[in-house]
């Protein structure tokens, strides 16, 4: 069944209580990084506000930061640490129209999802839940986003310790299914390990089994890598062939590594400044229409702080931007569910079973 994309549905601002509600207010900062009192802060939904009359929707949303006017009319969504001292910053804390500010939480209505009934089994996702639909549903997703839209993959270590969750994950990046990766030091540092050791963290990727002075691959790779000077060199000079970075780096796929106090080295690429890597994978969360974290709670968390509910595209269309949380544990998938049934999906799940079933179901990994 092919992918149709839903239609979105606009506030009807014809309505009485959005033509008597007043415009928007504002206050300029006072200072660099300090919102004014009584700041409206943006959720990932859209959100429309009155200006001069007219009901202008904030295009690039995202949780927890401030609405700043522009001097032309438009509507920026701005981290408070990022406001700079005379802008106009949006005020109101109401979100039905009473302070000139419209929240539109039912734009992508799925009536497949709409019941009657006060009380249903299984309206959370755990180890029970059937996920078989959500599979064909993700395949005729990824088929039309390869051609129309924006793929970014999220992902943890574990994909790294298991030659085939290796193998599906470089046959999707090199069949055109993915547009970026954000990751931290320890995926690129032990898939590179596999590539050049065929270990992580010192066991053979594919029996298991401990090598000897294994514990010390990880750290080698990461000389040599820091002696090539970047991850590129480092595959030109190792003559590496195979691999989730190597086919990053081949493909010119975006790759944003963030760090973490806990990391060795790291690797060159890892930018250590927690809130410069929050900007870079914005760079990246602006371009998807569709975002996939896999097993890694952290980094879930930041992309779905970051990901808004929808993406206005360049021709004016509005049209749903898909987050997919994957992880084994029920608890981190479910972080998410508050985003809304259409825009996010939530799978329970083992990400190296995940990714070498979704390779499959495309058809790029027999």
């Amino acid at each position: 069944m092919p992918f149709v994309m839903p239609k979105y549905q606009a506030p009807d601002f014809t309505q009485a209580r959005f033509v008597n509600a007043p415009d928007a207010r504002y206050e300029p900062a006072e200072k660099d990084g300090v919102a004014p009192e009584g700041y409206h802060s943006t959720s990932m939904y859209p959100e429309y506000f009155k200006i001069n009359g007219k009901w202008t929707l904030a295009e690039e949303s995202r949780m927890d930061s401030s609405v700043v006017l522009r001097d032309d009319g438009h509507l920026d969504v701005v981290e408070n640490r990022n406001l700079k001292k005379g802008d106009k910053v949006i005020l109101g804390r109401t979100e039905k129209g009473e302070d000139g500010i419209y929240m539109h939480c039912a734009g992508f209505r799925d009536e497949e999802s709409d019941l009657d009934d006060q009380f249903v089994f299984r309206q959370g996702r755990s180890r029970e839940t059937a996920f078989a639909r959500d599979y064909d549903k993700l395949f005729e997703l990824l088929r039309h986003e390869k051609e129309h839209g924006n793929i970014l993959w999220v992902m943890g270590p574990a994909f790294a310790f298991d030659a085939d969750a290796r193998a599906a994950m470089q046959a999707l990046v090199e069949n055109g299914y993915a547009h970026g990766l954000m990751a931290g030091n320890a995926l690129a540092t032990h898939d590179l390990e596999g590539a050049l050791l065929h270990t992580a963290l010192g066991q053979d990727i594919y029996t298991q089994r401990s090598q000897p002075n294994g514990h010390y691959n990880h750290l080698d790779v990461i000389n040599k890598v820091r002696r090539s000077g970047s991850i590129p060199a480092f595959i030109e000079d190792y003559k590496i062939d195979n691999g989730i970075i190597y086919s990053c780096v081949k493909k010119d796929v975006p790759i944003v590594l963030t760090g973490s106090i806990r990391d060795d080295g790291p690797l060159p690429e890892v930018i250590g400044d927690v809130y410069e890597g929050q900007t870079k994978m914005r760079e990246l969360v602006k371009n998807c229409t569709t975002i996939i974290c896999l097993a890694t709670m952290l980094h879930t968390i930041a992309a779905g702080n970051m990901t808004p509910s929808f993406r206005v595209m360049p021709d004016g269309e509005i049209r749903p931007l898909y987050l997919y949380a994957v992880d084994a544990d029920e608890f981190v998938v479910n972080k998410l569910l508050d985003r809304g049934s259409l825009s996010a999906t939530t799978i329970v799940a083992n990400v190296q079973d995940f990714i070498t079933l979704v390779a499959r179901g495309l058809g790029v990994m027999k």
